[in-house]
């Protein structure tokens, strides 16, 4: 498809992972870029194996500069409030990110993550208030975090200091 101006657009799969399912769409846009850029916790999917066996699903087709009221158009509007935020975008495009989250809600647990470029986890150390530190493992239906959402930059830590956790950690024993 040709816009005016020449600003040509491509179909992309677009997927929003929200952990124990997840939501489809085919997006009309310039680049995934542009796409990553105005709506927050989506990926989009290249992967040749899954584009193709997608094909066959019956997802919405929408262009993104109109999305529809819906899930993706709450998403496109969260990613507006994000960019005005001091840390916006800061982790995204990078290799691996290391992240610490201590929320109060924890009861005094940290949480240390090794982020993949995607946002996903790939190692976690839980590090409880009585000094134990274990080695867990990801859920597989734990959702991607989403790099570019400010809240995150806050809770970015060094390689070494992950590193340095995960070498004093345990194995976690319950984990299969």
């Amino acid at each position: 498809m040709l816009e005016r101006g020449g600003n040509a657009k491509n179909r992309y799969l677009v997927c929003h992972d929200y952990g124990m399912g997840a939501l489809w769409w085919w997006v009309w846009a310039r680049s995934p870029e542009e796409i990553l850029d105005a709506v927050a916790e989506v990926e989009v999917v290249t992967d040749d194996v899954t584009v193709r066996r997608v094909t066959s699903w019956d997802l919405d087709e929408v262009h993104l500069d109109a999305l529809p009221d819906g899930p993706l158009a709450s998403l496109r509007d969260q990613r507006s409030a994000h960019r005005d935020v001091p840390g916006y975008g800061v982790l995204a495009d990078r290799g691996l990110v290391y992240l610490r989250d201590a929320c109060a809600a924890y009861d005094g647990t940290a949480y240390l993550a090794e982020l993949g470029p995607d946002g996903r986890r790939l190692r976690q150390v839980q590090q409880r208030p009585d000094g134990d530190a274990l080695q867990t493992e990801d859920w597989p239906f734990n959702p991607p975090i989403d790099l570019r959402d400010p809240q995150y930059a806050t809770m970015e830590i060094s390689a070494e200091a992950f590193e340095h956790a995960w070498r004093r950690a345990r194995p976690d024993p319950d984990a299969y």
